[in-house]
């Protein structure tokens, strides 16, 4: 029995599963709102692959290549997995611990409301810069300003959207970021040329971001003379023992990331600290929390203990605006946006394995005749691999590897190339709900992904501006000769 031949893909074809998708996802967004990523985008990314793979069989190729194209995205996701159940420890541990409490009680008492949303975007960048991390930034400090805006009666969505926009200025800027080590990488230069090429994008982009954010503040009907934050304060001491020391565990988890150790045993220690500040300062709210039933004290506190990281804290504080913010955490509470994720995964390593991406991006090199017309290629297939692939490092990668050429063929340095990545790829990967980014970020911080989109400034002003310089010819650098490029 012969072997079947191989065919490459049509644009028809690599059409078809995305338009497939995209319908399928609309009327998921229509049907069920932002209880869309519960269930509903899962299997529209499913049958969309499905779509993929008869494209695939149709052109030659078999199921068993296909299967190990799957394991093989979701093995390189697996890190993130791992950190996202990570991450719902923590945040169960946390908030049992009275990190996450005092975090939101002092907050309330030094933030003036009018600049908070720009404070939140300011702490968050200064963060992600430390550590190079805007997951852990999100999973720590972001959670204690998701609190403290609801204890000032501001909007959560336009929170989300400065937190991200923070960390993910920081994370950009960051040398010890992954993201900033694998563009430069993938296109042929070094790190910190890498950085220096950015600040002429970043840095504009941030400085619109916060002054919106500014405005946003000075705008609001809320004033710091007129909030009374009495009773919210009063509610937290009632519930919670209240110390600075209980911010011990926030200054442990940056102190190893900003020594680089790896997130996920970075965050499991961060948890454990957690756990040991809740049975020594918290006993009363462990107990409060797990019920006698019967058991006595330590079979309480155990139980206690290890509910608040499988299932996440369940607050009984009598204010339901206070319950719902501190009912939250657990790896039961991350288990929709890894089901998210692995479907994200399949159907972009099915596209990806097919040819498919490859085949929607060849024809949009062709139509780029100048500099600026590249840029915004680079960056419209930046964009389009986070919404079909799912993954952020592909959408660095993958435009990364295709342009690469093209780039140097035009004369263009490669830094060039790097920072087109950065700006669209990198940053935007947060507003796609099915990302992992994107689905990450709704999970940390409980706001759907399309209600903090439109508050994400930085992420949305970034690409603008790249492409904006690439069609003005601002700061595009030349090849220089003495560059040495990674073949």
């Amino acid at each position: 029995m012969s072997e079947s031949i191989e065919r490459e893909p049509s644009f028809i074809d690599a059409l078809i599963p995305v338009v497939a998708l995209v319908s399928m996802l609309s009327m998921s967004v229509y049907l069920y709102g932002d209880g869309s990523s519960s269930g509903a985008n899962q299997i529209a990314l499913i049958m969309a692959g499905c779509v993929a793979l008869i494209i695939g069989v149709k052109n030659g190729h078999n199921w068993r290549d296909v299967e190990k194209a799957i394991a093989q995205g979701i093995s390189n996701t697996f890190g993130a997995i791992l950190i996202l159940m990570a991450v719902g420890m923590l945040i169960g541990s946390w908030i049992l611990a009275g990190t996450v409490p005092a975090m939101i009680y002092y907050g309330l008492q030094i933030i003036n409301p009018n600049i908070f949303y720009f404070t939140a975007c300011i702490l968050s960048s200064i963060a992600a810069i430390s550590i190079g991390s805007s997951w852990t930034v999100a999973s720590t400090i972001g959670i204690g300003l998701m609190g403290i805006a609801s204890g000032l009666g501001l909007q959560p969505e336009i929170t989300a959207g400065a937190i991200i926009s923070g960390a993910y200025f920081g994370d950009k800027m960051s040398p010890l970021s992954d993201t900033t080590n694998l563009a430069p990488a993938v296109a042929g230069t070094d790190l910190f040329t890498h950085i220096r090429h950015m600040t002429w994008t970043t840095f504009p982009s941030i400085t619109f971001a916060i002054t919106l954010y500014l405005i946003i503040g000075f705008t609001s009907d809320i004033s710091s003379d007129t909030v009374d934050l009495s009773a919210q304060l009063d509610l937290i001491k009632s519930n919670f023992t209240i110390g600075v020391y209980l911010l011990f565990p926030l200054v442990v988890v940056f102190a190893l990331a900003v020594k680089k150790n790896p997130a996920f045993p970075t965050l499991v220690i961060g948890t454990l600290t957690g756990v040991v500040m809740a049975l020594i300062f918290q006993q009363d709210v462990i107990e409060k929390f797990a019920g006698a039933n019967g058991h006595n004290e330590i079979v309480v506190l155990l139980d206690g203990v290890w509910r608040s990281l499988f299932a996440g804290y369940t607050a009984n504080t009598g204010n339901t605006a206070m319950d719902e913010l501190l009912t939250q955490g657990g790896m039961a509470g991350m288990l929709d946006t890894i089901w998210l994720i692995m479907c994200a995964i399949t159907f972009g390593s099915i596209m990806e394995k097919f040819g498919l991406l490859k085949r929607l991006v060849i024809g949009l090199v062709g139509m780029a005749h100048s500099t600026g017309s590249l840029i915004l290629v680079t960056a419209l297939t930046c964009i389009g691999t986070n919404i079909l692939a799912g993954d952020q490092y592909i959408s660095i990668v993958l435009p990364g590897r295709m342009y690469r050429l093209e780039f140097k063929r035009r004369g263009l340095a490669a830094k060039n190339l790097s920072r087109a990545l950065e700006d669209t790829g990198t940053v935007t990967s947060v507003l796609v709900p099915w990302n992992t980014c994107g689905a990450f970020f709704s999970s940390t911080l409980g706001i759907a992904t399309f209600a903090y989109l439109p508050y994400c400034f930085f992420n949305l002003i970034s690409p603008i501006v790249s492409v904006l310089y690439g069609m003005y010819n601002i700061k595009i650098a030349p090849i220089n000769p003495d560059e040495v490029l990674a073949e």
